[in-house]
């Protein structure tokens, strides 16, 4: 006796399950130019790499003998692969399955999927494209009651935040649950033309709110590009596959282990010469802050998140002679750098993300502080930036700051804890205090300046006394800053720093004492 059949029959239903919706959906889905989530996966990952989990999971129907005569699978298909040989878990919607909708689901898929990559300690990414949720109000009809909502798996979804790398792409109109679970990662991404994300679609918004919008209105990605909803915006699924791959590079795979080190042919000692004149000379002249980072971290190792949120402060990964490292750096462009609501919660998710995955920060810092004014005041700024500023304080990972012009204000002060060893190295482009030298002569001279006979020429005076003494070298000669250096030397400072830093990494891995949430 042989279990032949058996297997014969396996091969068959997994057949079936690599069908997908069947034929006519899976054209129709492919005419709008869409890959299919089997192809995604593929693509996705590194050749030949799959390993699917639950693969004939699904709805089957029998004739009266108990044969199979048709069979749906399930809409979520899982497993693991790898991705530059490292192993990870992706989980995906087969929207050709009732629209990626729960109804068409088995619910123990997702949470296994979780389940798997928090038991086995693995990066998880999920190609989300659809609902997700509770499904059509159908199934109520079939059910014969409704029912209270769980969020399915959410308490690892929760847990897998603090523990291993979560990757999410929105691949087409995603609601509800699908748009929470694209939310609940730490790197999300979009795709122009492809994707609208939303709370809820157009017809539930237009009955709830009266607002008739089209799906592209209410959620495209003219909507969440500057949202803060997701984190990235690609011009393909390819080049999503594409982010979503470079992110995991810069990461380890759980919060147990270091952050992987590459080989680089890029000198450590590399000295630009373009560094001794980036900062203008004019403090209030702006500067191209993304064509001073490749002057100072590995070539072509810059990868930037969250660009068109809070603006004002750039976050990014990049190398230091192979190693890993988290930056942040202001872009002058955008309220001077200033810290707005908006960039006060970019800069703390950034400082907790780093934190979590062990990543050394490099601060560049030109930061003149809140930004000021009515706007500014009734977002809350200054509660978000006081969040900000203690997600720098609360952080553990090594951190070097880099003071290349402004340090202002609470703001200022806030970005790195200056009551720890406070490694840092500032340009003699360096102007700090308080308040700018301008704003502060208006406050403190308000009188003599209201009794004056020329109140110009009495500002004009006490602007010239104060320009010496703003000097970054008087502050040098109280030990009030611990060295200036030529800004050519800065690449071969952080390199040396980051072997430091990565040598006391070990004494660090494990959970943070705080959780990374979304």
């Amino acid at each position: 006796m042989s279990w032949e059949p058996e297997i014969k029959e396996l091969r068959q239903r997994e057949e079936l399950a690599r069908q997908m919706g069947g034929k006519e959906r899976v054209e129709k889905y492919k005419s709008y130019g869409k890959l299919t989530v089997r192809e995604r996966i593929d693509k996705l990952l590194d050749e030949s790499t799959f390993h699917e989990t639950g693969a004939i999971a699904g709805k089957a129907k029998y004739d009266e003998e108990g044969n199979l005569i048709d069979f749906t699978p399930a809409n979520f298909i899982l497993g693991t692969g790898r991705i530059d040989g490292r192993k990870v878990v992706v989980g995906g919607d087969d929207f050709t399955v009732r629209g990626g909708a729960a109804d068409g689901a088995i619910f123990g898929k997702q949470v296994y999927a979780e389940r798997m990559a928090h038991d086995l300690q693995l990066p998880i990414i999920r190609l989300v494209d659809g609902t997700g949720g509770g499904g059509s109000v159908k199934t109520f009809d079939t059910s014969g009651h409704t029912y209270i909502p769980v969020n399915p798996a959410w308490d690892y979804v929760v847990a897998n935040m603090e523990r291993v790398p979560v990757v999410a792409a929105c691949m087409g109109s995603v609601a509800g649950l699908g748009a929470a679970r694209v939310a609940a990662s730490h790197f999300s991404v979009m795709i122009e033309e492809n994707s609208q994300l939303f709370v809820a679609g157009p017809p539930v918004v237009k009955y709830g709110m009266g607002q008739d919008l089209t799906k592209e209105e209410l959620g495209g990605i003219q909507v969440h590009r500057s949202s803060g909803a997701v984190d990235n915006v690609a011009k393909s699924e390819e080049d999503a596959f594409r982010q979503m791959r470079t992110f995991l590079s810069y990461l380890p795979s759980n919060v147990w282990k270091l952050p992987p080190v590459k080989e680089t042919e890029d000198s450590p000692e590399r000295r630009e010469e373009r560094l001794i004149s980036f900062i203008p000379k004019n403090r209030r002249a702006p500067y191209k802050i993304r064509e001073l980072l490749p002057l100072l971290f590995d070539q072509d190792s810059i990868f930037e998140m969250g660009r068109f949120y809070g603006g004002g402060t750039v976050t990014c990964f990049a190398r230091l002679d192979g190693h890993p490292v988290g930056v942040l750096a202001p872009d002058p462009f955008v309220n001077g750098g200033g810290l707005t609501a908006e960039s006060s919660e970019k800069l703390e998710r950034f400082v907790d993300l780093c934190q979590t995955f062990h990543l050394p920060i490099v601060n560049l810092v030109d930061q003149p502080g809140m930004v000021i004014g009515l706007p500014s005041e009734k977002k809350g700024t200054i509660r978000k930036g006081v969040r900000a500023v203690s997600a720098v304080y609360q952080a553990k990972v090594p951190m070097i700051e880099i003071i290349m012009r402004r340090v202002f204000g609470v703001g200022g002060a806030g970005m790195s804890n200056g009551h720890g060893l406070n490694q840092r190295y500032a340009w003699p482009s360096g102007d700090w205090g308080s308040l700018p030298v301008e704003g502060g002569v208006q406050v403190a001279y308000r009188r003599e300046l209201e009794a004056s006979e020329d109140p110009d020429a009495l500002l004009k005076d006490l602007l010239d006394r104060m320009e010496s003494i703003r000097s970054p070298f008087r502050t040098a000669e109280a030990f009030g800053v611990e060295e200036i250096i030529d800004p050519r030397d800065t690449r071969p400072l952080l390199c040396e720093w980051v072997k430091d830093a990565y040598e006391r990494l070990p004494q660090q891995l494990g959970i943070s004492r705080h959780g990374m949430r979304p």
